[in-house]
């Protein structure tokens, strides 16, 4: 998974997706997601263990998380509830904020 974290004014924001999402157009019927390089991905963004994401997310005030994979993460780690997930086709989309 590519994990990316950057600091905001608000907090700090974390982006994870599995990597094959780079540059994908996902639809639902309702809404799309783009997983965008320069969001996702770029010369910030590290490989991640399961733990490593898991570790991002719980310091992240708004976290964004796109794939099947990284979105499981999220789920099984408890941070993110399965109803909350949003299915966009072949992958599956999240976000996180933390009050």
């Amino acid at each position: 998974m590519l994990l990316r974290e950057r600091e905001t004014n608000e907090g700090l924001l974390v982006s994870v997706c599995d990597p094959d999402c780079i540059g994908e157009t996902y639809e639902n019927g309702r809404a799309s997601i783009t997983v965008e390089e320069n969001f996702y991905g770029g010369p910030e963004a590290v490989e991640a263990t399961r733990e490593e994401v898991v570790a991002g997310l719980k310091r992240a005030q708004v976290a964004n998380i796109v794939g099947t994979e990284a979105v499981g993460v999220a789920v099984e780690a408890g941070l993110v509830d399965e109803d909350a997930v949003l299915e966009f086709g072949e992958t599956r989309h999240a976000q996180l904020l933390w009050l």
